[in-house]
């Protein structure tokens, strides 16, 4: 069983093939927001690297948020279009849980923060389990002042990981001193993890077909919004 993961739903743009021997290959990169342009080159970089034809891909892992609006569309309709063209089921995970992956060894609250931008983010929380988290709050967007009083409220130590972390540092850290920031290298959700989580609920047939992957938005589009506003002036 080969997965190809795709991961678009931030600044970065990922994807990476692995299975039972583990990861294959895997690329990353951010810098402008060219998912569109990024994305299919780097599929089939990591396709040649490993002498990996996509026609011996059997699945296909995505991200499907929340995250930013185009980078979710473009990495969403990739996925699709190549889970139809190849006849292969697929696989949907968060972005924030894929962050709270990354530090899953880690015995404090995990909050894995992603700069929705107006000065609003997208988080949840998590706990370390045995084999990994357990998302204890579901996910939710709000304003940063929002998140910041309720890590105040909860009064315990907490690792914040992701860009909205990275971008709100001062605003969450507040004056307690019980909250750490994550650095760059925990800043965006990673393929070779959502390869790395897709392969057991790959091996138990947790699969959804094209048609009935959807995209976790949480808030509508900033056009969408626009013209609401547009229509009730």
């Amino acid at each position: 069983m080969i997965i190809l993961g795709i991961e678009t739903a931030t600044e970065q743009v990922g994807c990476a093939l692995g299975g039972v021997e583990g990861l294959l290959s895997s690329f990353h990169a951010a810098h402008g927001r060219r998912h569109a342009e990024v994305l299919v080159p780097a599929i089939d970089f990591v396709c040649r690297s490993v002498d990996i034809e996509l026609r011996e891909v059997s699945v296909i892992a995505v991200d499907v948020g929340p995250g930013l609006f185009t980078g979710l569309r473009v990495g969403i309709a990739t996925a699709k279009s190549m889970a139809q063209a190849l006849r292969v089921p697929m696989i949907g995970l968060s972005s924030l849980d894929l962050l709270a992956h990354q530090v899953r060894y880690c015995k404090k609250l995990i909050v894995p923060v992603i700069d929705a931008k107006r000065n609003e983010v997208f988080s949840a929380m998590y706990r370390h389990v045995p084999g990994g988290v357990q998302r204890i709050r579901d996910y939710r967007v709000g304003s940063v002042r929002e998140l910041a009083d309720e890590l105040a409220s909860r009064a315990e130590d907490a690792l914040l990981v992701g860009d909205g972390a990275i971008r709100y540092s001062a605003e969450l850290g507040g004056d307690h001193g019980m909250v750490e920031m994550g650095g760059l290298g925990v800043a965006y959700p990673s393929a070779v993890d959502l390869v790395e989580l897709a392969h057991p609920r790959a091996l138990r047939e947790e699969f959804v077909q094209p048609r009935e992957l959807e995209p976790l938005y949480l808030r509508k589009a900033d056009a969408e919004l626009r013209w609401e506003g547009k229509a009730s002036a």
